[in-house]
């Protein structure tokens, strides 16, 4: 049961994330919302039982991609900064967030304190070598395109960014 709440809240906030990646007029606030839309994912991931790709998820698309994605922003000088006096929302919606998540981590391990678990230290050594050997085997060369598509795009970047002497 408490899955499936987990899974329902931690939807809302992907989505919630999304929507105002759409609805910014700034291009950094647009690139914070996807960071949150990558960590909501990477916890759907671990509510799934795939902590591999959940941590994947987090090391590769909202820590590379997106310090990828604020770099070619501030490059192309996207737009002009705003001096705000703080966010409403992150007031209205923030705060409780991170009151309720602490609630639920403290939650879980006051009852969790006098489980004791049985832990295998080599159990996920085939599910990773498997995802490996797919990874840089089987779809070899879309990972390389992918690399290059990536390359392109800084390059692209720092052509349209260049100014004329």
């Amino acid at each position: 049961m408490i899955h499936q709440i987990l899974f329902f809240i931690f939807a809302a906030i992907c989505v919630a994330g999304a929507l105002n990646l759409l609805l910014q007029k700034h291009p950094i606030n647009s690139a914070l919302s996807l960071i949150v839309v990558m960590g909501s994912l990477a916890l759907l991931y671990l509510l799934l039982g795939a902590q591999f790709v959940a941590a994947i998820q987090i090391i590769v698309y909202a820590g590379a991609i997106m310090v990828l994605f604020v770099f070619v922003i501030m490059l192309l000088n996207a737009g002009v900064e705003e001096d705000t006096h703080g966010s409403r929302i992150a007031v209205y919606f923030g705060v409780p967030a991170v009151a309720g998540l602490v609630g639920m981590v403290l939650y879980v391990l006051l009852q969790s304190s006098h489980i004791d678990y049985q832990v295998q230290l080599g159990a996920f050594a085939k599910p990773t070598k498997d995802v490996a050997m797919l990874l840089f085997r089987d779809f070899l060369l879309p990972f390389e395109v992918t690399s290059v598509l990536v390359l392109i795009a800084i390059m692209g970047a720092v052509v349209l960014a260049r100014r004329e002497p």
